[in-house]
Order: C-alpha cells, then sequence, then structure tokens
C-alpha cells in the first residue's frame, strides 16, 4: 500500500509521479500484458496525467497496454469524447499503442459469469434486507490481461457509499442482475442513509463478487476537488478505496448548521440526461428541510436517460414506498432503473389505501424536459429561462442554496 492525500492542500507534480511509479514498479509488469479500467466522463479525475504517466512508466515494457472504459449503463464513449477523456488523440479506439475499449453492456456476448453468491450469504451481507442468488458476470475482456488496475475516484455515493474500488468491477463493467441487484438493495436503504456512510451492505456485496475475479488486480484511488488532486493511494482495491473514501468523507463533505428550504443544484454539461444528473438531488437530499425542494438546472439537459428513458417515461419517478407497496406491479422492471427512480425523488411515503405518495422534498427539473414531460415522469417542471443563477446566489440566510458544479459535493446537517 503507497500513497498520501491532504485535507489542506494538494499533490504536486513531483508527488503524483513518483505514487504511480512507485505502485506500477511493485507489480513487475515488464512483458505483461495490463488493462486499466477507468471511468467515462461523468467523472472528475486528472485522467490525462495519469494516461500519459502510465505510458511513461509502461510503454515499451508491457507488452499490451490498454483501457477499458467502465460504463456501467451509461452511453458508450465516441472517439472524440475519449480524446477529451485521456488528453491524446483517440483514432478507430486506439491512442498510441493502447486500445481503449468502451465497455459494450449492452451485449450478451460482452460477459462471462465468474460465479454466483447463494441467498444465505447475500441475506447475511445485507443485513436480511433481501435473500436471493446472485449470479457474478464481469466483461470476458479482463480475462485477456495478467494484470488489471483499476483507476478512479472515490466520492460520496448514492448506492454505495463511496465510489470507487471494486465498483469499478461493479457496475463498471459487470453483468445486468448483479447491476440490478446492488443498486435495487441501495435504493432500499435510501440514498438518504447510504450516500457518505462508509462501509456498507452494497459495498459488501461487491467486495465479494470482486474476490471471485482471478485476474491479478490492484487499484489506484483517487480524491479528486475541482481545485486539484487532494489524494492518490495504490494498493489492492479495498485497501486503496478505504485509504481514499476516509479522505473524500473529509473534502467532499459540505456540513451545514441549518437544513434549506430551496437548493438550486447547476449541473455542468457532463451530465448529459436526468440519468446522471440525478446527482443535483442526490448530494442534497440529506441537507433539504422536510417540504423543501431540490431544483435540477440543466438547461442543456434534453432526455431523462439515452438509455433507460423509455423505461422511466413508463414508471415515473417515486419514493422507494410506492414500489415496495406495489412489487407486482413493478416486478418486470430492472432494479438498476426503480433504484434510479427512487433516488432522485427522495424519500417519502405511499399510502397504498387511497394511493397518495407524498415525498419529503420536491424535485423540479430546470431543463430542456418539456412542462408535459415532467408532469408525466412526477417531477415538477420550471422554465430554465426563468430562473437567473447569479439572482439566486448569496441568499443563504432566507434558506436558499445555489450549489454550482453539483454532483459530487456531499451536503449534510452538523450533528445536533
Amino acid at each position: 500500500m503507497t500513497g498520501t492525500g491532504y485535507t489542506d492542500r494538494f499533490l504536486d507534480a513531483a508527488e503524483t509521479r513518483e505514487i504511480v511509479r512507485a505502485g506500477l514498479a511493485s507489480l513487475s509488469l515488464a512483458g505483461k500484458r495490463v488493462l486499466f479500467i477507468i471511468p467515462d466522463g461523468t467523472r472528475t479525475m486528472p485522467m490525462p496525467e495519469l494516461f500519459r504517466l502510465f505510458r511513461e512508466t509502461l510503454a515499451g515494457k508491457a507488452t499490451a497496454l490498454d483501457f477499458l472504459v467502465a460504463l456501467g449503463t451509461h452511453q458508450p464513449m465516441t472517439d472524440a469524447e475519449l480524446t477529451r477523456l485521456i488528453g491524446t488523440p483517440v483514432v478507430d479506439g486506439r491512442a498510441f499503442e493502447s486500445r481503449i475499449f468502451n465497455h459494450d453492456w449492452a451485449d450478451p456476448a460482452t460477459f462471462v459469469q465468474i460465479g454466483e453468491i447463494p441467498a444465505a450469504e447475500i441475506g447475511a451481507l445485507t443485513g436480511g434486507r433481501l435473500a436471493q442468488t446472485v449470479a457474478v458476470s464481469l466483461n470476458r475482456r479482463i480475462f485477456d490481461y495478467e494484470q488489471v488496475i483499476i483507476c478512479g475516484p472515490v466520492f460520496p455515493h448514492e448506492v454505495v457509499g463511496f465510489s470507487g474500488g471494486n465498483k469499478y468491477f461493479f457496475p463498471g463493467i459487470a453483468g445486468a442482475e448483479i447491476i440490478n441487484f446492488t443498486h435495487w438493495l441501495g435504493a432500499l436503504i435510501t440514498n438518504f442513509d447510504v450516500i457518505g456512510a462508509g462501509y456498507t451492505p452494497v459495498r459488501a456485496v461487491i467486495d465479494r463478487a470482486a474476490a471471485m475475479v482471478t485476474v491479478p488486480t490492484a487499484c489506484f484511488a483517487l480524491v479528486v476537488t475541482h481545485a486539484g488532486l487532494a489524494g492518490l493511494y495504490f494498493g489492492s482495491a479495498r485497501e486503496a478505496w478505504q485509504r481514499a473514501s476516509e479522505l473524500s468523507a473529509q473534502r467532499h463533505i459540505v456540513w451545514l448548521d441549518e437544513p434549506v428550504r430551496q437548493v438550486l443544484s447547476v449541473m455542468p454539461p457532463m451530465y448529459a440526461d436526468v440519468w446522471t444528473a440525478g446527482k443535483g438531488m442526490y448530494k442534497m437530499e440529506p441537507a433539504v428541510a422536510d417540504g423543501g425542494e431540490v431544483i435540477i438546472y440543466a438547461p442543456h439537459i434534453t432526455e431523462v436517460s439515452y438509455t433507460h428513458g423509455a423505461l422511466l417515461e413508463e414508471i415515473g419517478y417515486h419514493c422507494r414506498d410506492y414500489f415496495v407497496a406495489q412489487p407486482g406491479r413493478f416486478a418486470k422492471y430492472p432494479g438498476g432503473v426503480l433504484a434510479h427512480s427512487t433516488h432522485v425523488k427522495g424519500i417519502g411515503s405511499y399510502d397504498a389505501a387511497t394511493g397518495i405518495e407524498t415525498p419529503r422534498v420536491t424535485v423540479t427539473l430546470a431543463t430542456g424536459i418539456s412542462a408535459e414531460r415532467c408532469r408525466r415522469i412526477n417531477l415538477g417542471y420550471r422554465d430554465p429561462a426563468s430562473i437567473d443563477v447569479a439572482a439566486w446566489t448569496g441568499r443563504e440566510r432566507e434558506g436558499i442554496l445555489v450549489v454550482p458544479r453539483a454532483g459530487e459535493m456531499l451536503y449534510r446537517l452538523k450533528p445536533r
């Protein structure tokens, strides 16, 4: 285990280079086929710098130096998007001698089943919330290599507590069954209780599945803010994630004295649909007063989800209790889609006798999605042209909070 991190400054270029050099040197990669698993464009991280350092250290030594983008179920990245991601021209999926692969989650031929977690073990790992056998499938491409290296940032996360580490396997390059299972498990616990909570039942399931991976695996876990690289750790996926999550808890959580009644989450362009921009709600929910409102402000967004939009148009956005009370009605829908729905809607209640759903917080879209579509999917609508961000800013005393570049910093209330 190597690496370092700071609560009050950032790593400089020399520190970063030395951690990368020492980490890779410890693996004796000369003559080996190496695959890096990296995030897509929805994560803030200095991927161009790391891509350059990996090449600087391993090019001409490793017999293969390739990269697999852990899309989960996000959209495949074009060559132009991959170029921006790694900071080097990508043409036909190649940069220099490296191949840059998109995880092809939509093609069943992508996957191989590497095992299953028995129902009894699932029951123990989830604290009795669920008890079913879960098949564990992964992108078969990793088995073409002699060393897999995860490289990605750690942030508070709505499904697993903190992102990173073995999450780059599950859901990053995983099959549908374990993706849907883990996301629904997180939804049952709720974003309110999971996000930023440390080691969670979902993380326990992911780590158990990762223990079935037979290819040697290591991990660079980063802690990144918009101002710089605060931490970089190298070791096993679990160890590096643990160190990074501890620092993330100090760098990525804003503690408020009082709940806010209205939030304007200004979403950056890296979030292209509500599926990804939902983080504007996830990261704010714990700090919003009962009856408050979160406005997801993203005029550039015109789609609910490029991948799952048709399903979300059918089911809409609802609190967890709405789905739990009607299991038969929603049995055919993927757990990952239901989880996204309830994470965006937030916690609330549902009265099965009256059919009345009462969310704790109102979620409003100020996007390029029409008022009619917002009504259809059970979210609020506000014309983004009616919002002057500057006029909203600086009104904390009124209980109004503007979050510029929302989606990665978690807001919570200080313990009383």
